[in-house]
């Protein structure tokens, strides 16, 4: 379950009683009314401050007798039960399920592109230079609006002056860290995605810190990301909005 700690404790803001604050990225939005995490050795809960004690002592309970769970495609004990004591409270909007994967350090990295990393001199000046003459249009269109969204650390695959890939930071917080991967289209199915996943792991400033990767159930292109790089999936979650 350490493992699973750690994770929790880097996707969220936590307080001091153990409640969703919000989610551990920039702009601090609200998290989940219900995180259900599970691995080989248990199940745990993590519950938004402002579900209600009731509410809370009721789905613990169901928590503390369910059985260890790690398959998103299955149901968890109880899940139906924890629905409707959300449902309860205000109506459960959305249901999302997660497969959560070890990031070993040090990865082999494999790619036909140039990778530069934002902890060297070089990145530094790269990235620089990008603020000078501004974001590129593909990255526009993906949403990536200034160099303030190279979450630190990260790394970028250039094919040329082009940026083709890039792996950064979604989440760190005091105990581990987690990556977020983005393949701008046109550059897709060429392995780039592992690539700078891979290249990220190698990080000096991630080398005392465990990895994570994670990816929603949904999301074929990304589990194939884990497959290639031979990541082992230990734990899996549902959100509950």
């Amino acid at each position: 379950m350490e493992a699973l700690e750690a994770n929790i404790a880097t996707i969220f803001g936590l307080s001091e009683a153990g409640r969703i604050v919000c989610e551990n990225e920039p702009g601090r939005p609200a998290g989940p009314r219900l995180f259900l995490a599970g691995c080989r050795e248990g199940v745990r809960a993590v519950l938004r401050h402002d579900v209600g004690a009731e509410t809370a002592r009721a789905i613990e309970a169901l928590v503390a007798r369910a059985a260890p769970w790690f398959d998103p495609w299955t149901d968890p004990d109880g899940l139906e039960d924890m629905l409707a004591l959300l449902g309860r409270e205000a109506p459960v909007e959305s249901v999302s399920r997660s497969l959560i994967y070890r990031l070993p350090h040090a990865r082999p990295v494999a790619a036909d592109v140039r990778i530069i990393s934002g902890d060297t001199g070089e990145g530094r000046r790269w990235l620089a230079g990008l603020a000078q003459t501004g974001m590129p249009p593909h990255l526009l269109e993906a949403g990536f609006l200034g160099v303030g969204d190279f979450w630190e650390p990260w790394v970028v695959a250039l094919e040329g002056d082009t940026i083709a890939a890039m792996a950064f930071a979604a989440r760190i917080g005091p105990r581990a860290a987690e990556t977020g991967v983005y393949t701008f289209p046109g550059f897709r199915g060429r392995g780039l995605a592992a690539a700078v996943t891979a290249a990220w792991s190698n990080l000096t400033e991630l080398a005392d810190r465990p990895l994570f990767y994670s990816t929603q159930t949904t999301n074929v292109s990304s589990q194939r990301v884990a497959a290639r790089l031979g990541l082992p999936q230990f734990g899996a979650g549902i959100r509950m909005t």
